[in-house]
């Protein structure tokens, strides 16, 4: 049930199978370790659990109006004066039931409503898992990169300090102009800034994997800094209507449109009669020995239609009618937003593939001419400036290639996390959405 046309296939597609857990494609055995620990311990999530769990209460909550309503009465009391009571006492022992009769489905329509918002809710609980995988994911590797460009900018300044020396030894010579050494005391000391915000940067980062494990920020988190990895293989896409039914927070709103569907039918049920059965039975004595002797019993019905209500069943109709039309918009707007993301991951991905080569090859040059305007700078062919430029703009682009590595790294993940159906995890098996009934 679709307000438009789903497209036959998605514009590119790998051939490697997607697992459900996504991760565990980039093979690094400390992220497993991490995203396992957010699943059972992040809050937000286990907040989302119970949200599933007060819906599954709800559904239970609703189902008992199918059943008889069953009480038990007992009552004693003593009577002043004594003409009609022998002893003055008075004993009263009894059972009351009452059923209203489903005629019209209204019970049973509201039951499923809230069967479809329970469903809902589940899928919104997968949704967060998704979410949370990938925030851990996407924090894992900008805490990689964050090192690497640490690791780069001591190298950077080290060599900083050298070419320092050097123009240092040869301006007693007279070859080398104060301004060149004031000029590379600034590059040295514009890379110890890269080299303070990045140390902060990793803190930070450290920070928020704490806070997605479920761990305070102090919480010290143990792992060993590493290289960015490539992506993995492209995996398979599939196909649209696959994605359709894969995805959880498409499926949310499936289920919510269902929900609205049969708040329509619940509407529509309440503009007809109810019927309503009461049964009872009840023992009276002065004795408490007597009191299950003499039972007394009462069976009736009630039969209720509405007359005259200000056309205010009509008007709960109608509403009911127009939340179900909005709410089928919203889960079409929701399914081309899931194509989106695919489409949008798959092509930010091969055109960042694209430029991380374009860069390297920019790399491979500043360095060449770095090395060339040095030479000719130490033999009195250039002056220092260009020399300078050239440092910089060298030094940027390795930063910059980190960078880029990490944005394909952030493409990827963007793609699994859009291509991504739910995983079972183990507080899944205490999940329990009450099946239909088929009476």
């Amino acid at each position: 049930m679709l307000p438009m046309e789903a497209p036959e296939q998605f514009s590119y597609s790998g051939e490697e199978g997607l697992p459900q857990k996504w991760w565990t494609s980039f093979e690094d055995e400390r992220l497993n370790e991490l995203v396992e620990q957010a699943l059972d311990s992040n809050f937000n999530l286990l907040a989302a659990w119970q949200r599933f769990q007060a819906a599954e209460a709800v559904v239970d909550r609703e189902s008992s109006f199918l059943l008889p309503n069953v009480e038990a009465f007992f009552s004693a009391g003593r009577s002043y004066p004594e003409p009609d009571f022998r002893g003055g006492e008075n004993q009263q022992i009894g059972l009351s039931a009452v059923y209203e009769v489903d005629l019209w489905g209204r019970i049973r329509s509201a039951v499923q409503a809230e069967r479809y918002r329970a469903e809902a809710t589940q899928s919104d609980y997968q949704a967060a898992a998704i979410t949370l995988s990938a925030e851990i994911t996407r924090t894992w590797y900008q805490l990689m990169a964050a090192w690497r460009r640490l690791e780069l900018t001591q190298q950077q300044i080290e060599t900083n300090e050298n070419i320092l020396k050097l123009i240092v030894a040869r301006f007693g010579s007279g070859q080398i102009r104060g301004v060149d050494i004031l000029r590379q005391k600034q590059l040295v000391e514009a890379t110890r800034e890269q080299q303070i915000f990045t140390e902060s940067q990793i803190q930070v980062l450290e920070h928020q994997l704490s806070i997605l494990l479920g761990s305070p920020p102090q919480q010290e988190i143990v792992y060993t800094p590493d290289s960015l990895p490539p992506p993995p293989p492209l995996p398979a896409t599939g196909v649209p209507t696959e994605l359709i039914r894969r995805r959880p927070d498409v499926r949310s709103a499936f289920y919510v449109l269902n929900a609205a569907d049969r708040d329509v039918a619940s509407a529509i049920s309440a503009r007809y009669p109810r019927l309503t059965l009461d049964l009872s039975s009840a023992a009276r004595s002065n004795e408490t020995d007597d009191i299950f002797k003499n039972w007394a019993y009462s069976l009736g019905g009630n039969l209720v239609a509405p007359l005259f209500y200000g056309g205010r069943l009509n008007a709960e109709v109608d509403r009911t009618e127009a939340v179900k039309q909005q709410l089928l918009y919203e889960y079409g707007q929701t399914v081309l937003v899931a194509f989106q993301e695919v489409e949008d991951a798959l092509i930010q991905e091969r055109k960042q593939q694209e430029r991380l080569q374009v860069l390297e090859e920019q790399v491979r040059l500043a360095r060449q001419a770095n090395d060339q305007l040095r030479v000719e700078y130490f033999n009195g062919l250039s002056d220092y400036l260009a020399v300078l430029t050239a440092i910089d703009q060298e030094q940027q682009l390795q930063r910059d290639l980190i960078t880029a590595k990490l944005t394909l790294l952030d493409y990827r993940i963007s793609l699994y996390r859009a291509l991504a159906g739910g995983f079972e995890m183990e507080r899944d098996n205490m999940a329990r959405v009450p099946e239909e009934s088929d009476d």
